[in-house]
């Protein structure tokens, strides 16, 4: 599948999975809501888990791994079956490693020099992160400037909300923008699925007036 496909929809749900079995039902939550891409981040024990459960569950559903920072969690994300990787960073590591196993990679940028290493380094969409910390959408059509030739295209994420979320898709180089607000740790530790689904099919509701 290529980026683009991986990326049709938009939108990105960036997830935290605390306990393995929430994985499946906070997916199916999520497909409910019309969205099928998901990014669970490797900020927990369970994270290969859950990757490897949906992936088996819900053949819908995009799933990639998040907060990739090494060479040896690429290849875990991979062996666990995800369909792209996401870093915060750029690690040169984690990148070879990416491309060694075919897994398409956003590395995070946030600054001028950070996205020319990305290009150098073979990855044309890109992570930024943390977007709102870092000057939002100004920041991001200042640095599309000197870079929107390249065919470099940017996912955004870190703060993002519902209500900022047309401002990123209005940006022509936006591939699509990760959130974390419609499946917030919280909610998918309590199990409250319905939330989770409302709030997924309000963000649809502006990816689709964009």
């Amino acid at each position: 599948m290529n980026t683009d496909s991986l990326l049709q929809q938009r939108l990105v749900c960036v997830a935290v999975i605390d306990q393995p079995e929430d994985a499946v039902p906070l997916a199916e939550a999520l497909l409910a809501g019309g969205l099928n891409c998901i990014e669970v981040t490797f900020r927990t024990a369970g994270a290969a888990e859950s990757i490897r459960r949906i992936r088996q569950a819900l053949p819908a559903a995009i799933v990639g791994a998040g907060t990739l920072l090494t060479a040896d969690q690429v290849k875990a994300a991979v062996d666990a079956g995800s369909q792209f990787g996401v870093s915060p960073g750029l690690s040169e590591g984690a990148s070879q490693a990416a491309h060694e196993l075919k897994l398409p990679l956003f590395p995070g940028v946030v600054t001028p020099t950070e996205i020319i290493r990305a290009l150098e380094l073979g990855w044309k969409h890109l992570k930024f992160f943390p977007a709102e910390t870092f000057g939002g959408v100004n920041a991001l059509k200042a640095l599309i400037g000197p870079f929107g030739h390249t065919g470099v295209k940017f996912i955004p994420t870190g703060g993002i909300t519902a209500a900022s979320l047309p401002n990123y898709l209005a940006i022509p180089q936006v591939a699509a923008v990760g959130g974390s607000w419609m499946a917030d740790r919280k909610l998918v530790a309590e199990k409250q699925w319905s939330k989770i689904t409302a709030l997924t099919a309000e963000a649809m509701k502006v990816i689709a007036a964009a």
